[in-house]
């Protein structure tokens, strides 16, 4: 039986750090569905929007789910064409993402179109602060016991889906309670600005065996 320095038995990490990507990407399709079709009927950009980033996040969470398999198999390997290429996708996906939001938010901005309701979208930001919140702390801890760079730096780059949730619940909060005109294009503005970082990190990752460009002390 495999065990760290601290004694504890790494098959038994490494489940959980495997447990742990497939439950994001079951989390990151349903919210995608469900934050699409509220943001589509209620006419709310930055919802539909967000929705289609949880897609997004579902394609490098299959990526994610293969390297804790590979580093599994080979502590000390690189990335390989698996990763790389679903690391493109991602990152064009994310692109495609930003000009659509883009697009449609100066669209909105210039035809005075307002969302019927930003409410289920201060809901839906609210679960998703706590659900990837949880996820963080608990990959920071998984990647610290194995000592792994690349589980270290899944764990900070899903700060982004926080930050994302954030830009969400202050729009539709601002919307909801002070009918703030604009504030649900804005949102949506800063969602394609946050998507257009996460487009280029991929690319960038996949040109190196770097794992990212967070920090994690």
């Amino acid at each position: 039986m495999e065990t760290t320095t601290q004694g504890i038995n790494t098959q038994q990490l490494f489940k959980t750090a495997f447990g742990l990507a497939i439950f994001t990407i079951v989390y990151n399709i349903v919210e995608g569905l469900v934050s699409t079709l509220l943001g589509f009927s209620d006419e709310s950009l930055a919802l539909f929007g967000f929705g289609a980033d949880s897609f997004i996040e579902t394609i490098s969470g299959v990526g994610i789910l293969h390297m804790v398999a590979r580093i599994r198999a080979n502590p000390n390997s690189n990335r390989d064409q698996y990763e790389r290429t679903a690391l493109k996708i991602t990152g064009f996906s994310f692109f495609a993402l930003v000009l659509a939001l883009t697009a449609t938010a100066v669209f909105n901005i210039v035809t005075d179109q307002e969302p019927e309701t930003t409410f289920w979208g201060i809901v839906i930001s609210i679960i998703s602060i706590s659900i990837m919140w949880v996820l963080v702390v608990y990959k920071r801890k998984i990647g610290k016991l194995l000592n792994s760079e690349a589980i270290l730096a899944d764990a900070e780059c899903t700060k982004v889906c926080i930050y994302m949730s954030l830009v969400l619940l202050v729009s539709s909060g601002l919307y909801y309670f002070v009918k703030l005109p604009y504030i649900d294009s804005v949102g949506a503005l800063i969602l394609a600005y946050l998507s257009f970082r996460e487009g280029r990190e991929c690319f960038e990752k996949a040109k190196s065996d770097k794992y990212c460009a967070c920090e994690h002390n």
